[in-house]
């Protein structure tokens, strides 16, 4: 029993795309579409925004200079014994 239904329907299958039509014109009015929709939108920026840009900036610079910070915690019980030692 094989059910060749589907086969059927796949063969008759047209495509309805605006990217697989006959006219060229919306062909290409598709992909102009499809590549401005993918394209980076200029959006104007507020002077706020490009000083929080320069402050994360220079905040990030100024941490890569610096020397890595290490931390040694050390937290005990009440009965002297060590609970806790974590190294950061």
């Amino acid at each position: 029993m094989s059910n060749v239904t589907p086969l059927i329907e796949l063969a008759n299958f047209v495509g309805k795309s605006p990217l697989s039509s006959e006219d060229r014109k919306t062909r290409h009015a598709a992909i102009k579409s499809l590549r401005e929709s993918l394209e980076p939108r200029g959006t104007v920026r507020k002077v706020s925004d490009l000083i929080d840009i320069v402050m994360v900036r220079s905040a990030r610079a100024r941490r890569k200079g610096c020397a890595r910070v290490n931390i040694d915690l050390d937290v005990f019980k009440p009965n002297n014994k060590r609970a806790i030692s974590l190294f950061l």
